[in-house]
């Protein structure tokens, strides 16, 4: 990760190596084309088959890999067929993965009836929600904060700790067009910050960690619809963030909330493109319509805790999460806090396709000032990975290239890429050092 201005200790990373990595780092580009794809009938790709991956400090405020290729084969050629139309045959679950065990990846994407695969969750979408960039909008996952209030509609969810051993929501939305609001919404921590860049994202806070977050929010790397007490040179509008009354017993800090209307009158002021660029690389490779990434081969994980079953320092140890398979709906149901993980917009608990666990090397600024107990994280570079998906996991590595637009990309132990099934994805920044904690059965 680009780790800016962090403090002096004595852990296992340099304050001046680590500095000059995240000055050098914003001055790289990628220049990847825009990764367009085709649609090939589910009843072709069978036939062919069948011959041959806290506290916060701001005041309350108003290995290595080389990543395989796509296939990107052109089929014959096909009559168009409509999404919304059911196939002619649909693959049984062993027609989902070839004899080789290699996965019916989405070919390059094309535009039917109006309506394209979503480069975050590989659904079909209206083509205009598709290539509009997403907002990631970091999300309080407090006990005091829940519950949190359209957080279900988000297509990635990524979690990782923060001071004060908890964690930290962060919400990637691109179909948000029926909704109010989103929240509640909390401060900024700079490795969130770039983990949004891999997407593309408009970023959204409330807050921000002085001064590590301060110089790169308000740099030219960062498009930004934020509110703070300070340091934010180009705040939001009254209009996005307003605070919801929610009892006299909620910290004022758990109040604050993204309104809809506002935010997008506050992207045309502020001059950001609503489109991806030609750099933007979609973070992963989903299985084609019709198919189930089965990976039958792998071990069984059907309950998975990020961290462990017992309280730890790790960031999850405070309110225990677990992802539980349900192998009809073929979604993870997650639990924290010892009960569901509830939507307060629909009263419906969180569910997720798939489940990534990213192990990061992290470290404590202060470590010797449990006041100000900020982390940072590596999240850029290559490190261990756990993938689940169908009730399988697959133990692999991630790499990020040192790049302002460069995704997270998820290999097995053989180096070929991931192929995660159609749907939300939920990711945990793991703790390294914390790792042992890691459990599924």
């Amino acid at each position: 990760m680009h780790l800016a201005e962090i403090s002096k200790c004595d852990n296992a990373l340099r304050r001046d190596k680590l500095v000059i990595w995240f000055l050098e780092i914003g001055k790289k580009r990628g220049e990847k084309e825009f990764p367009m794809k085709k649609k090939v009938l589910a009843a072709l790709i069978i036939a062919v088959g069948l011959l041959a991956g806290c506290g916060d400090d701001e005041l309350p405020s108003p290995v290595q890999v080389t990543p395989q290729p796509m296939n990107t084969a052109t089929p014959a050629p096909e009559e168009s067929v409509s999404p919304s139309q059911p196939e002619e045959e649909e693959p049984s679950m062993e027609d989902g993965m070839k004899a080789n065990g290699e996965n019916h990846p989405i070919g390059q994407r094309t535009v039917v009836d109006g309506k394209m695969q979503s480069y975050l969750t590989g659904e079909w979408k209206d083509e205009g929600v598709v290539k509009r960039r997403n907002m990631a909008v970091m999300i309080n996952n407090l006990l005091q904060a829940l519950p949190q209030y359209g957080i279900s509609e988000a297509s990635i969810i990524y979690e990782a700790p923060v001071e004060g051993r908890i964690t930290r929501l962060m919400g990637f939305f691109e179909d948000y067009d029926d909704l109010d609001h989103i929240g509640s919404v909390r401060s900024s921590r700079d490795y969130f910050i770039f983990e949004a860049l891999a997407y593309e994202s408009i970023y959204c806070n409330w807050g921000l960690a002085r001064p590590w977050v301060e110089e790169l929010i308000n740099s030219d790397q960062v498009d930004n619809v934020s509110t703070a007490v300070a340091g934010i040179n180009k705040p939001a509008s009254d209009a996005t963030y307003k605070r919801i009354e929610r009892g006299s017993n909620i910290a004022v800090e758990h109040t604050g909330y993204l309104f809809i209307d506002g935010y997008g009158k506050d992207v045309e002021r502020l001059g950001y493109d609503t489109d991806y660029t030609n750099r933007f690389t979609q973070a992963f490779s989903f299985a084609d319509e019709g198919y189930i990434a089965t990976y039958e081969s792998y071990p069984d994980a059907t309950k998975i805790y990020p961290g462990g079953t017992q309280a730890n320092a790790g960031g999850y140890g405070k309110h225990n999460p677990c992802f539980e398979y349900n192998a009809e709906e073929r979604v993870y149901y997650r639990t924290q806090y010892g009960q569901k993980h509830i939507d307060e917009m629909n009263n419906e608990q969180l569910s997720v396709t798939n489940v990534i666990f990213k192990v990061c090397h992290g470290e404590e600024r202060f470590p010797d000032n449990d006041q100000y107990d900020y982390l940072a994280f590596d999240v850029d570079g290559t490190g261990d990975a756990y993938i689940f998906t169908n009730g399988k996991v697959i133990k692999g590595t991630w790499q990020r290239k040192d790049e302002r637009y460069s995704p997270n990309m998820f290999y097995d132990e053989n180096g070929n890429e991931i192929v995660l099934n159609q749907g939300k994805t939920w990711i945990c920044c793991i703790w390294k050092e914390y790792d042992e904690f890691i459990h599924y059965e």
